[in-house]
């Protein structure tokens, strides 16, 4: 669907192409002037592209009306202007790269703040944020002055040796947690395959040969498509493809504490996997009475509880960490996703008797904890762990809620608006595609969750206030598309 309302107009990203043409000698990004990469300089010679390449046609235009565009939206066209068409790069991506991601049609190619531009210049509103990692949006000037220092001193030495980045990261997160100790991984679904194995070893050093080795998970969840965390994600299509996956799993109804009691089993029980609230499977949260519950269950049978924050974590709920709204503390907590703004990292947070059971060789990781990444996470922490940021956040999810329940909630097809903070999400009675799908149409990106009946909203935790209201408007203007 094309985009329409307040974007720019196609017109309008003709006029950009051309002012952003690769002809001229360099383009301007925040005012300076940037050298036009050998890519974006028309070529010398009209000898055709290699069999997969595709040129994009050059678009007539004016260059007055591209001045008045968004900086953000000019920097995307003429980055588009060195790039075959949307259409040729979805299909070039139809014959080159594996076909295991359902992609929105739609090429992006720039960002500032909590919007996104498309390869024409269309202006969107993030609601999605990378699956709930840019918590800063794009651009943040402090982040990319951070990046681009980091990456021209010291970008990766592997943990061979130390770095003050990763070292300064780690005693950030502990200082600011329940933890005494971090193991850095890169993916959330590393985090998690790192906390089973600790989780292991950690029964192992305690109870010898005949230890616990079993897990328990709950109804709903998500915690990463790599085997190990594979086997703890409850979703039958994800798991099916693959099976048999790690035995030893047992799943439970989310916030049913008679059934989690019923599965964790002393003895037999390593951990207790759970997320304070769940993202993929719906944005639903969890109980104080529930976690509270949990965290007994584990101390009475001996089994470790491990929160999965990859999600929720890192101020997305309000709160630094999501389970400080209940008054309980994990053994394990995993992190990824909003850690550093956008580069890939991941963390395993534990208390000193799980750290105590690891030794040289257990675990490891080549990339895991480089300079790069950590000089990034520092600056995210720098903005995010500020209390007055934090209760930000709890404000415009609170407007979020508010403003979806008033324009949303009078529709048949809405049966709730929920969540904490800045991860909300919308209950429908069927399909929620269309839906999303119109919303792309009036300029608003989202999600879907759940059983696909869920729009997930999580957008940057620096979203205006302003942003807010309109990306609920372009959500109340699709509601037609629900019949």
């Amino acid at each position: 669907m094309a985009a329409t309302g307040s974007l720019l107009s196609r017109p309008l990203a003709a006029s950009l192409a051309s002012a952003a043409s690769p002809s001229a000698s360099s383009l301007a990004f925040a005012g300076k002037p940037l050298p036009v990469p050998p890519l974006m300089r028309p070529s010398a010679s009209p000898d055709p592209l290699p069999a997969r390449s595709l040129r994009c046609e050059a678009r007539p235009t004016s260059a007055a009306t591209a001045a008045s565009a968004p900086a953000a939206a000019q920097r995307a066209v003429a980055a588009a202007a060195g790039m075959p068409s949307a259409e040729e790069i979805m299909a070039i991506e139809r014959d080159v790269v594996v076909q295991t991601y359902g992609r929105t049609p739609l090429v992006v190619a720039a960002g500032e703040g909590s919007r996104l531009y498309d390869t024409e210049g269309r202006e969107f509103i993030d609601m999605a944020s990378g699956i709930a990692v840019n918590a800063l949006g794009h651009g943040d000037a402090d982040w990319l002055a951070a990046v681009t220092d980091q990456a021209a001193t010291l970008a990766h030495v592997s943990n061979l040796y130390y770095t003050w980045p990763m070292v300064q990261l780690a005693q950030r997160l502990v200082t600011s947690s329940f933890a005494d100790r971090v193991f850095f991984v890169n993916t959330g679904t590393e985090a998690n395959e790192a906390a089973i194995k600790f989780a292991r070893k950690y029964q192992l050093a305690k109870s010898g040969d005949e230890h616990a080795t079993e897990f328990v998970a709950f109804s709903n969840c998500f915690h990463g498509r790599t085997m190990g965390a594979l086997a703890l994600t409850s979703k039958p299509q994800y798991r099916a493809p693959f099976e048999p996956l790690m035995p030893g799993v047992a799943f439970a109804e989310y916030g049913d504490l008679e059934a989690a009691a019923d599965a964790i089993r002393a003895g037999r029980t390593a951990a207790v996997f759970v997320e304070p609230v769940q993202g993929e499977g719906g944005v639903f949260a969890a109980t104080r009475e529930f976690l509270q519950g949990l965290r007994r269950l584990c101390d009475e049978s001996g089994a470790l509880l491990v929160f999965d924050e990859i999600q929720c974590g890192l101020g997305r709920t309000g709160h630094l960490w999501a389970h400080e709204a209940y008054g309980v503390t994990p053994d394990i907590m995993t992190l990824a996703k909003p850690l550093a703004g956008g580069l890939p990292i991941g963390a395993v947070l534990v208390t000193n008797p799980v750290a105590a059971a690891m030794a040289p060789g257990d675990h490891g990781s080549t990339f895991a904890g480089n300079p790069l990444v950590c000089r990034a996470a520092l600056a995210v922490l720098d903005k995010i762990a500020d209390p007055a940021f934090l209760a930000n956040v709890e404000t415009k999810g609170e407007l979020l809620r508010k403003l979806l329940r008033e324009r949303l909630g009078g529709n048949p097809h809405v049966k709730e608006v929920r969540g904490r903070g800045l991860m909300v999400g919308v209950q429908l009675d069927g399909g929620a595609g269309p839906l999303v799908e119109a919303a792309r149409g009036e300029g608003v990106l989202a999600i879907t969750a759940g059983k696909g009946d869920v729009v997930r909203l999580v957008p940057p935790l620096i979203i205006t206030e302003e942003e807010i209201e309109r990306a609920v408007d372009g959500l109340a203007k699709s509601l037609p598309a629900l019949g």
